[in-house]
């Protein structure tokens, strides 16, 4: 390769003004990004495609956001889900899909939270683990952000100060599950971490990526905004900017005549990419599904799956001496609230999937029951009015894309000096020319109230529903006693203000294309609920560790979700792997034995009526009580009424590792270590046993 052409696999492809403005017109859903692409050689360099919740290119299927698929707890149901974005990422033309976003939910206002899987990093590490399978069965992945991005409004300024215990032990776990399991990408943050933004950050995308856990495939910015120097961003590690010629293209051929910059690291990362795409060769040089299987029914059955088995029962209470879920024998139902009646898929953002054919939960619903009445709980005299004469009444609160999501909006002004001047011509020509060769998108009809491009989202301003909507709930429950509240959200939502006037309420998050037809799955009892909460619910704002959208600086510990709760003393309103089922279910025993692995055998009976899946989780407290426990361990298992089923969860030593920071190395378990198996953190069922190691 020529050094231009070298030169040219080290950022996108297309021009930076002219493909902005692609972008301002929806581009972002018409086409996939190129970068390293050289003609001359038959190199195909990358073709990527956004999208935690479907491909984003085309008119793809639509799953329900990765929060809602977290709290299924269920790896091999993720690797199927993983497997069908891939399929139609690939049909749509891409070869690498963003779709494996696994930054912790270190506090439910994050506005991105419904983007990642939960508060906990083995958790988290485990989904997003089981979704690069999936998907690179057909595509090669790419894993995001790295690292600590957990601050939506202000994330291209804040600097994240954590020291090395917190940072490997809390906030990397889950990024090494994943490169461990041969990840091809991983895409850098935005944000700062310890004084270096993440995009030009030595010590995360050299010394710890690649020197420490042996990552070999290549790196690539978050975009527009993703590295602030060409120089320090690649004698960092970082491979490919993206998406636009912008800040290499303007500076690094003249960093490299001065030798401020070096040819040995432009060859190391060009090798990096040309490696990984020879590693994939076997995947990305079969032919490309068809496009039939871009939303095939096999698909949307899949999704329909999902979405019901993300629904977590949070409450469940007797009404006339019996429990109200599931509904049976109901005619009149009653649906109330806004968001009945939309297609709720999440944010509009970067993971803004354009799926045509969404079913709402009042579609779906009218489908299920022979006498639905539906108010969009405006008036609220009128709402009472409407609840008074049915059997049922179904509340959807929550928030939308309004409320919570990608921020897209004021950033700081120094940031416009990072543009160039103007474009190459013979790169505009290049890149209008590919786009004219690509396939029509059909933006959907629910989108046109909407302005191009991406909605404003970024940070919860609350994690209470808006007044109307707790006045709505009120009113209704004083109407009519089978009253059941469903919430859509990305995380965590406060409910003790109104809680107590409701038998039922659900977690249906942003259930995707499929959204209402899942949760009548669930309501009716198709399926039997068994998803458990990817994250603690407090019962105030209060009980939280702090959290600062605008924050310039800020500095993240070891604490947060269910350790800091566990920590404080302070009972989480519903905790960490909660959730109801239909059925009941009791741990009948349970052995812990070690030996190369730590072994849990035991066996979990069902006590109830109905076949159910329950969720088994393995938590480990340390000798040092300053260190944080550690769920280590969780399986999915299925047991049919009076049944007892026998279960084993093998859990490596090394899950036990302590960072030490004055070696920078791991050093392995040893003392006296508490093991609590249960069904959810803190469950006083927990079977609990001291092992030493």
């Amino acid at each position: 390769m020529t050094q231009k052409e070298r030169l040219w696999c080290l950022d996108g492809d297309a021009p930076t003004w002219a493909g902005v403005e692609f972008l301002a017109n929806d581009g972002y859903h018409m086409a996939p990004f190129l970068a390293g692409r050289v003609e001359r050689i038959g190199l195909p360099g990358i073709s990527f495609a956004d999208g935690p919740r479907g491909c984003v290119v085309g008119n793809a299927t639509c799953f329900p956001v990765s929060m809602a698929r977290g709290a299924t707890w269920d790896p091999d149901l993720e690797e199927q889900v993983g497997q069908a974005i891939g399929r139609e990422t690939r049909a749509l033309g891409a070869t690498l899909s963003g779709a494996v976003c696994v930054n912790l939910l270190r506090h439910p206002a994050w506005g991105r939270a419904q983007e990642t899987y939960g508060e906990d990093p083995f958790h988290v590490g485990e989904m997003g683990a089981a979704l690069t399978r999936g998907l690179q069965e057909h595509v090669m992945a790419c894993v995001k952000h790295f690292a600590c991005n957990s601050i939506e409004n202000a994330r291209f300024s804040v600097d994240v100060k954590v020291d090395e215990v917190a940072l490997h032990e809390i906030y990397l776990p889950q990024f090494r599950r994943i490169v461990d399991e041969g990840v091809a990408c991983v895409m850098s943050a935005y944000n700062s971490v310890n004084g270096q933004w993440c995009g030009q950050n030595h010590n995360l995308l050299t010394e710890t990526l690649r020197d420490e856990w042996g990552f070999l495939g290549f790196t690539i910015s978050d975009w527009i905004f993703g590295i602030r120097d060409a120089t320090l961003s690649l004698a960092a590690g970082l491979d490919i900017e993206m998406p636009y010629r912008m800040i290499r293209a303007q500076h690094l051929e003249t960093a490299l005549a001065s030798t401020k910059a070096i040819w040995d690291d432009v060859d190391q990362s060009v090798q990096r990419i040309v490696s990984t795409l020879l590693r994939f060769d076997s995947v990305l040089s079969t032919p490309p599904p068809a496009v039939s299987q871009v939303g095939c029914r096999a698909h949307r059955e899949l999704a329909r799956n999902v979405a019901a088995k993300s629904v977590v029962v949070l409450k469940n209470s007797p009404v006339d001496g019996k429990e109200i879920l599931p509904l049976e024998n109901i005619i009149r139902v009653g649906v109330i609230g806004q968001l009945a009646n939309v297609a709720n898929l999440g944010d509009s953002g970067s993971s803004d999937v354009w799926d045509p054919e969404c079913t709402s939960v009042l579609d779906a619903l009218r489908h299920e029951f022979l006498h639905v009445v539906y108010d969009d709980g405006s008036n609220l005299e009128r709402s009472a009015q409407i609840c008074s004469q049915v059997d049922a009444v179904i509340v959807v609160v929550g928030y939308s894309y309004l409320d919570e999501g990608e921020y897209i909006g004021a950033s700081d002004p120094e940031l416009g000096a990072l543009f160039p001047e103007s474009d190459d011509q013979n790169t505009i020509d290049r890149f209008k020319g590919w786009i004219a060769q690509q396939p029509v998108t059909t933006k959907p009809d629910r989108l046109f109230e909407r302005p191009r491009g991406f909605g404003t989202g970024g940070d919860r301003t609350s994690l209470r529903l808006p007044d109307s909507q707790v006045d709505l709930i009120s009113t209704v429950a004083d109407s009519n006693p089978r009253t059941i509240v469903v919430i859509q959200s990305g995380s965590a939502v406060i409910t003790t203000e109104w809680i107590d006037k409701v038998p039922a309420v659900l977690m249906a998050w942003y259930g995707g294309c499929q959204a209402g037809p899942g949760l009548v799955d669930a309501l009716v009892g198709n399926i039997n609920p068994s998803a458990r909460l990817p994250f603690s619910i407090p019962k105030d704002e209060a009980d939280l560790p702090p959290f600062d959208s605008q924050a310039r600086e800020f500095t993240y510990d070891r604490w947060h979700g269910w350790w800091h709760l566990m920590r404080n003393g302070t009972s989480p309103h519903f905790p960490f792997g909660f959730g109801l089922s239909y059925t009941s279910f009791r741990l009948e025993s349970c052995k812990v034995t070690t030996g190369d692995l730590i072994s849990i055998e035991g066996t979990l009976s069902n006590t109830g009526p109905l076949d159910g899946t329950d969720v088994i989780q393995v938590y480990v407290h340390f000798p040092d009580p300053d260190t944080p426990p550690r769920l280590v361990g969780f399986s999915n298992i299925k047991v049919a009424p009076g049944q007892v089923v026998s279960f084993e969860i093998s859990i490596p030593k090394s899950r036990l590792a302590r960072r030490d920071p004055g070696l920078h190395l791991w050093t392995q378990p040893s003392g006296p270590h508490l093991v609590r198996v249960g069904r959810y953190c803190g469950d006083p069922q927990s079977y609990t046993c001291e092992l030493e190691l």
